[in-house]
């Protein structure tokens, strides 16, 4: 009997572990969240939050899991990790070291440049957790009171180590999740991060209902436009360029190899959601400035940077669409893959092998790309435009939308791979002792 269905699990203990493990991990971080960092004032400091939503607090605090609101021992969340992880990637690209390491060298070398990884996630959160002590020191609530109850090096000592050790932990229960259980274990932190958010903004939207500040027909209206993004990034993120590839045949010994046609699939999303993590980011560092000044000049550059005006949504379009060419070129190089192919006796029907496949693949690769980021940015602004227009109590779509579905479309195609590489060895199991026989 095939194997297919969620029913099925129950039958592949080795799978129920693997879950088992993932679910366990996860459980976890997130009651970690709720582990406070000693020396704050967490009702203060939440009364701050709810003050600065559409600034570079409020974004960190979103993919920390509400982490930073209640600067848990998990405050910092796993950017660090992904921080360090692409300043060693761009690295890559000017070092002949670590491209050597990564390309030559196999395995050792990959544990090497995970090696390096940790090493740079540590010294940014050390980094990181100074910068958040001496912040603290100086935020006070909407109401004036203090967030740190005792300010000094003590607590700034305090709040590095705690945050660093947090960071860690987090770092090691992903590395742990991959290892042992079902998909990539960072991609997952963040994935129940963003949504334990849902059911808060779930009850928040039913009591703007009930109480008459939002109508039954809008919010049926963006239930339907939920609905419609979630379809539209389901495809959009499976949706690719296929480029036919033929194999010369050729000789060798007294058999024929070779003569196969395959495909070189791209991606119309190729840097995934790395481009509007960047462009949220530098974007938002004004009005994040501006919650540490109250000079009126800062103060009126920050509201030039608020994501309902049109000032920032023009910025945040044209920096999303140039992320999405740089980070592309990065972690894509046409001129290997032609290369590759050439070596291999492969051609591209029509295009002469060398730099003519080069030019080609770069042509189609840059025409995809922008209708990649045409898509992201009109994803990530949706969100601004139902906040400004429609006053939706949450921050539906952008970022925190493209994780949610890339990781389960992830997650549950691993579940699936996993399933049909057992039953194929059931197969062969039952064909060796037929054969046997």
């Amino acid at each position: 009997m095939a194997l297919t269905g969620v029913e099925n699990l129950a039958k592949l203990p080795e799978l129920k572990k693997k879950l088992l493990w993932t679910f366990l991990l996860l459980a976890v971080y997130r009651i970690g969240i709720h582990v406070p960092t000693p020396g704050v004032d967490t009702v203060a400091l939440q009364d701050f939050f709810d003050s600065v939503q559409n600034t570079l607090f409020g974004l960190f605090d979103m993919f920390s899991g509400g982490g930073l609101r209640n600067l848990s021992i998990f405050a910092l969340g796993i950017m660090p990790y992904i921080s360090a992880s692409i300043i060693i990637q761009l690295l890559t690209v000017v070092s002949p070291e670590l491209k050597r390491l990564s390309k030559e060298e196999g395995q050792a070398g990959r544990k090497k440049i995970t090696q390096y990884t940790r090493y740079g996630t540590v010294l940014i959160t050390i980094v990181q957790g100074l910068g958040i002590a001496i912040g603290l020191e100086s935020m006070t609530s909407p109401t004036g009171a203090p967030v740190v109850l005792d300010a000094g090096w003590a607590f700034r000592l305090v709040t590095i180590i705690t945050l660093t050790a947090g960071t860690v932990l987090i770092m090691w229960i992903g590395e742990q999740i991959t290892e042992r259980g079902i998909g990539n274990g960072i991609s997952l932190i963040i994935f129940a991060g963003i949504v334990a958010g849902f059911p808060g903004a779930v009850v928040k939207s039913w009591r703007l209902m009930t109480t008459g500040e939002m109508s039954l027909f809008i919010l049926l209206l963006i239930l339907a436009l939920m609905a419609a993004v979630l379809a539209i990034i389901v495809y959009m993120e499976r949706a690719q360029r296929r480029i036919p590839i033929q194999y010369a045949k050729r000789m060798m010994g007294r058999r024929m190899y070779g003569g196969q046609t395959t495909h070189l699939p791209l991606r119309v999303n190729t840097a995934g959601v790395i481009p509007p993590i960047f462009a949220s980011s530098i974007l938002m560092f004004p009005a994040t400035l501006a919650n540490f000044s109250r000079a009126e000049w800062v103060q009126e550059v920050s509201a030039w940077f608020s994501p309902s005006s049109v000032l920032y949504n023009v910025l945040y379009i044209g920096m999303i669409v140039f992320f999405c060419f740089f980070y592309t070129a990065i972690i894509f190089d046409p001129k290997d893959i032609a290369e590759n192919i050439r070596k291999q006796g492969g051609f591209i029907p029509g295009i002469r092998p060398g730099a003519k496949t080069h030019e080609y693949i770069d042509r189609v690769l840059s025409r995809i790309t922008l209708w990649g980021a045409c898509y992201i940015s009109a994803v990530c602004v949706l969100p601004m435009l139902l906040i400004s227009q429609m006053h939706v109590p949450f921050y539906f779509g952008g970022t925190s939308l493209l994780i949610v579905v890339g990781v389960s479309m992830d997650f549950m195609s691993q579940i699936e791979s996993h399933l049909i590489s057992r039953q194929y060895e059931g197969l062969m199991g039952k064909s060796k002792i037929k054969g046997r026989r």
